[in-house]
């Protein structure tokens, strides 16, 4: 028997233990922190013994680690997939909003886990270097879709002559990050309601002119 299959629940493949105990630490930290979260109570909420988590993960910061590139995983090819849809660059806006939604629906510990570890401060897996950006965490990968939507967008003479291409950029990315951020602190239904504000901020439908 390999060191993986040790205390593995009967009936579970090693890659979905894995998954569940990735997902049980998401959960933990999403509920408590960083800090606070621990082995124990992830091994508990994985329906695993604490042996068997270490089986998977060595320590408590490499299964976090894990937990953040899953994260990444999850998201950031669904996010791609909405930004290179049809339309123009309003359309994709919304559709990135959409799927920002669809995420928070089908994973919600999703902006909780998000938030939690930047509040820490905990080091992400991109390394030193995309440490230092204020409040990257994974959002490295978001930002450079969001770069290439604008990129797409001036070429396609979508932005305004008073526009700035990088002004463009950052406001789309405070949009959506606040929305994450959001989408932490607030009941579902908040957040849906300001989702859908969002996207009418971007379309123009969101206040009317006297």
């Amino acid at each position: 028997m390999t060191r993986a299959q040790l205390g593995r629940p009967v009936g579970a493949s090693g890659v979905e233990t894995r998954q569940r105990i990735i997902a049980a630490a998401m959960r933990c930290v999403s509920q408590v922190g960083y800090s606070r979260a621990t082995i124990r109570e992830i091994a508990r909420t994985a329906n695993v013994t604490s042996a068997s988590l270490y089986n998977y993960f060595p320590n408590k910061s490499e299964l976090i680690k894990a937990t953040i590139a899953a994260r990444a995983d999850i998201a950031m090819p669904r996010l791609r997939k909405a930004a290179e849809g049809s339309g123009g660059i309003v359309e994709r806006i919304e559709a990135v909003l959409d799927e920002c939604g669809e995420l928070i629906r089908e994973y919600p510990d999703l902006a909780s886990f998000e938030f939690a570890i930047r509040a820490e401060n905990v080091v992400d897996l991109d390394g030193p270097e995309s440490s230092r950006e204020p409040a990257a965490y994974g959002f490295r990968a978001f930002r450079e879709i969001i770069v290439g939507m604008v990129d797409d967008a001036q070429r396609r003479g979508e932005l305004t002559e008073q526009a700035n291409p990088q002004g463009a950029i950052e406001a789309i990315y405070a949009l959506i990050y606040g929305l994450t951020e959001l989408a932490a602190t607030v009941p579902p239904a908040d957040f849906h309601a300001a989702l859908r504000c969002a996207k009418g901020l971007v379309n123009g439908t969101l206040f009317q002119r006297s």
